[in-house]
């Protein structure tokens, strides 16, 4: 009996693969070339506590939105909640030292710009983000008020 391989791709996927993986090992050798223990430490620390602090914090907060907006047989409706928290808690996730103030200081020394309002401008970002997700909300509910849900559903 003969194996059977998975289709590979085509060519091009395959050059893009290899110089996807080529560019990553070139970054991983200048992000080791300094402090090694450092950033071993520092990934092993972002999944450790990713995997027993975030995750079951996020899934819990999941639970509640889906449990407190009556989802649970209708659970498209968790995403006008789920997208504009993912994409607020990405940005606090990058930002989160000029968010925060901590580096401030030094921020403006090797910029030449201010810090100030980061914090500011992601509370409006986030506001906007709900607010949209809301407005789209309403909308599709109003949409289905007069049209019926979709078919299917």
């Amino acid at each position: 009996m003969r194996a059977v391989l998975p289709p590979l791709g085509s060519p091009l996927q395959i050059l893009l693969l290899a110089c996807s993986f080529a560019l990553a090992g070139y970054a991983g050798l200048r992000l080791l070339s300094g402090d090694r223990l450092g950033v071993a430490l520092w990934f092993v620390g972002a999944a450790v506590l990713h995997d027993l602090v975030f995750l079951p914090l996020y899934t819990a907060v999941d639970r509640a939105v889906t449990g407190g907006l009556g989802a649970v047989g209708r659970r498209e409706r968790t995403l006008y909640v789920r997208v504009p928290a993912t994409l607020s808690g990405l940005l606090l996730l990058v930002w989160f030292p000029l968010i925060s103030g901590r580096v401030a200081t030094r921020y403006e020394s090797f910029t030449g710009l201010s810090a100030d309002g980061f914090a500011a401008r992601w509370l409006l970002v986030t506001a906007v983000l709900f607010g949209g997700s809301a407005l789209l909300l309403a909308l599709r509910s109003r949409r289905e008020g007069r049209h019926g849900p979709p078919a299917g559903r």
